[in-house]
């Protein structure tokens, strides 16, 4: 396993365009190797997502090329997907996946706060990995309805799947970040931890007294 402090993991930008065509071609590898399909990318697209600051690389300390995940928005803005997570095979089980993965949440939440994240994956690891960033498994149905995002499943083997059961399901699970649900819970522990004791004056007597401040003790 290698050491995870070996990787650099960064916002990708107009210099890493290079590692594009690379990139692409093993998302392809790793579907045929697994049997399963995604939304295939053109280096073009991919370079396009480095310019714009909305992809996260990894790289070793000589430059190699190591990982790469990219966001999309959908909706008008209102779901985010953390899509392509990819990671060069022989750097598999080092924990790169959750580094690059985890880089990718902070990126989406920082540039869309009040987005829905969400994704659909086939693979245990990164349920495991979205699981341990607050996704929860969600039905299709509470996915984003833009058709733009639908139709890139066109290129899946499992297209056909994801039509025939009107799209309601299909192999990919569906997992679901809201961070409405995240306020909601951070308010809660907000309010628990800041109650403090309030004491009736009409059943306490005071104790001392001047003009700005009243001291009480509670009756026997």
């Amino acid at each position: 396993m290698a050491d995870q402090s070996e990787f650099i993991v960064k916002v990708a930008d107009g210099q890493h365009v290079i590692y594009a065509l690379q990139i692409c071609d093993e998302m392809e590898s790793s579907a045929k190797a697994r049997g399963t399909g995604i939304a295939k990318r053109s280096p073009d697209y991919i370079a396009q997502k480095m310019m714009e600051g909305k992809a996260v690389i990894a790289l070793q300390k000589d430059g190699t090329w190591a990982g790469f995940c990219y966001i999309e928005t959908w909706g008008h803005g209102k779901y985010v997907a953390n899509s392509g997570l990819i990671v060069s095979p022989h750097l598999r089980k080092s924990g790169l996946a959750k580094q690059i993965k985890q880089k990718a949440f902070e990126l989406s939440r920082q540039k869309y706060p009040d987005a829905k994240l969400f994704g659909l994956t086939t693979a245990l690891a990164v349920m495991k990995i979205n699981s341990d960033l607050g996704y929860q498994p969600v039905t299709y149905s509470e996915l984003t309805d833009d058709e733009a995002f639908w139709a890139g499943c066109k290129s899946c083997v499992n297209y056909e799947i994801l039509t025939l059961k009107g799209r309601t399901n299909c192999l990919c699970t569906a997992m679901l970040f809201d961070p409405s649900k995240e306020k909601k819970i951070k308010a809660v522990q907000e309010q628990e931890t800041t109650k403090e004791l309030v004491i009736i004056p009409a059943l306490a007597e005071p104790v001392s007294e001047n003009d700005e401040t009243k001291t009480y003790q509670l009756k026997a």
